[in-house]
């Protein structure tokens, strides 16, 4: 898509928090150890899966693709918003600002369908665990995997291509913590209605469709669950779908308040606080949501463990 006109900014300002400049060195601390957990935790979980060959099975692989997904989710935006706090260089060339935005689209927009390929696959597991190999067979996972990410690079690329069509002639100042499509697409020197109505209608689809179909697999599956005869079984599938709703709920919820409109009326402070919602608080509770609270991931961890244990005593 070809610029229709030549923009003046060749670089943003991204103020991230400094209306609060006497919090700047704790929100540091805070967001690095948030970061450090997201990676490790993140890192654990693919190390596992790509060592433990009784964890090659669609559910676990599903999980080391999130957990790519989320590492590289928290890559792109934790690394600059670090420096915005740490030093006075608060400048973002105008090219990186937008290869920042298309990575955030590119891995947020894989995320929502790598979660609604998760719960399609619980769903099949749980309510026809008979006919759940010839559901889920290799060909079918390969399919959602494949689906997944090429639908997460479509929408990173057509967005932010689109967005960079835009003259952009000042203020170059970013009222947000990353290069995010509604916080830059205020600056943008045009009229954006065509974009909004985009936005929406690609929201509704890649956000809210995915939400409504997981919400429905997992009404299913309570239904499921509640047909059990053990109350122990019942009550650890309770807690497990209590979770992953909770997790899934934050991401897609918070994610839809921010892109559902992205001209809304939410203050500049209440946009950062939904961004961090499903940017830094996700990545880092997916893997205690979704892995290290499940008893394979634990015991391949032990045995991972005493093998390293093994191999250094003998």
């Amino acid at each position: 898509m070809k610029r229709q006109n030549q923009s003046s900014v060749v670089e943003f300002i991204l103020l991230g928090f400094s209306n609060f400049p006497e919090l700047q060195e704790q929100l540091f601390g805070v967001f690095l150890v948030v970061y450090l957990g997201t990676l490790m935790g993140n890192a654990i979980i693919i190390v596992i899966i790509s060592l433990e060959q009784s964890l090659h099975v669609p559910m676990y692989l599903f999980l080391q693709n999130l957990s790519v997904v989320d590492v590289s989710f928290s890559a792109v935006i934790m690394p600059e918003m670090l420096v915005v706090l740490s030093t006075e260089k608060t400048s973002i060339s105008f090219v990186s600002c937008f290869a920042q935005m298309y990575f955030i689209l590119f891995f947020g927009g894989t995320e929502c369908f790598l979660l609604g390929a998760m719960a399609y696959d619980r769903f099949a597991a749980i309510c026809h665990p008979l006919s759940y190999p010839m559901i889920m067979n290799k060909r079918v996972f390969m399919k959602l995997l494949i689906i997944s990410w090429l639908l997460g690079f479509m929408l990173g690329t057509v967005q932010t291509t689109w967005v960079f069509s835009f003259p952009f002639c000042g203020p170059n100042e970013i009222n947000h913590i990353s290069c995010e499509t509604p916080a830059v697409l205020e600056l943008a020197c045009a009229d954006t209605f065509l974009f909004e109505i985009y936005a929406f209608t690609g929201t509704v689809l890649i956000i809210m469709v995915p939400f409504v179909l997981i919400l429905l697999s997992y009404v299913r599956i309570l239904f499921a669950i509640l047909k059990m005869p053990s109350a122990t079984g019942r009550q650890k599938a309770f807690s497990t779908c209590a979770s992953h709703l909770t997790s899934v709920t934050l991401f897609y919820g918070t994610a839809s308040m921010t892109y559902l409109q992205p001209k809304s009326g939410y203050s500049p402070e209440t946009k950062k606080v939904m961004s961090l919602s499903y940017s830094l608080l996700t990545p880092l509770l997916n893997p205690l949501i979704y892995s290290l609270r499940n008893s394979e991931m634990k015991r391949a961890l032990m045995k991972l463990w005493r093998r390293k244990v093994d191999s250094h005593i003998f």
